[in-house]
């Protein structure tokens, strides 16, 4: 069993210590939750894991392979990640900016494809067969051919997941997915995440970084807690949920 491992990794920003000794591992085909306050280090953790922060300390793998990750490189890695926001392409449509995620297994690229280039006919039809199962998966599909803006807030997030899986990862990141959505969003999104594992095609791993506490118990199998860059709480659901650190720190009144 590999997946991602993080060894004692350490962040300071000036005398500011983000990550301070962080290890954590995330098997294959996991659902592994991140929580903590604002400024406990999650974002900074996840930077970390797609290159755009260097450690100070510390190693990391990926499948047992030393991971020393660059932002542009992270679809041939094998890991993709969503944002707090969408992040979507305003000026291409729903199809397209799927297509956008899934461009890293053609060929000729999307740009060829978009353009019309020689050879681009066959990676072409392949990125939007991709893209339209990958909506219809999410239920989506029917609006594959309008522009993301004109979309509730809840479907231009399944859009965004859906070109995530698009460069079909072994290692997914999601950045609080459940910012804006409502009770029956949030259903619909724990489902999604629960089935990301268990795919017949391109399962992967999931990483959860969440302030919506009902959402992280019911979805991961472990969760690690950050208070200050440190971990101060690690273990399945019911065990962060009955550890007193974490039940005043994090859960607060919902605890209790």
């Amino acid at each position: 069993m590999s997946g991602l491992a993080l060894h004692g990794i350490g962040v300071r920003f000036g005398g500011l210590v983000a990550l301070d000794n962080v290890s954590m591992t995330v098997p294959p085909r996991s659902i592994v939750g991140v929580i903590g306050p604002n400024g406990a280090g999650k974002t900074t953790l996840f930077n970390v894991v797609c290159g755009f922060v260097k450690p100070d300390t510390g190693t990391m793998t990926l499948d047992g392979a030393p991971l020393r990750p660059r932002p542009h490189r992270l679809a041939r890695l094998g890991i993709a990640r969503t944002l707090q926001g969408v992040g979507l392409f305003a000026g291409l449509t729903v199809l397209e900016n799927v297509m956008v995620g899934a461009h890293s297994a053609a060929r000729a690229g999307f740009a060829s494809a978009l353009l019309g280039l020689p050879h681009s006919d066959r990676d072409e039809r392949r990125l939007r067969e991709r893209a339209m199962a990958l909506l219809e998966d999410l239920d989506v599909a029917e609006h594959a051919h309008k522009l993301p803006g004109v979309l509730p807030f809840a479907l231009r997030k399944r859009v965004a997941l859906a070109r995530a899986l698009a460069a079909r990862p072994r290692l997914l990141l999601l950045d609080e997915p459940a910012g804006g959505l409502g009770a029956e969003e949030l259903d619909r999104l724990a489902q999604l995440i629960c089935d990301l594992p268990k795919r017949a095609d391109d399962p992967c791993a999931v990483v959860l970084v969440e302030h919506h506490m009902d959402l992280v118990m019911s979805v991961c199998e472990h969760i690690v807690v950050l208070d200050f860059g440190r971990i101060v709480a690690s273990g399945a659901p019911d065990e962060v949920r009955g550890d007193p650190r974490v039940t005043e720190a994090y859960l607060g009144a919902e605890a209790r």
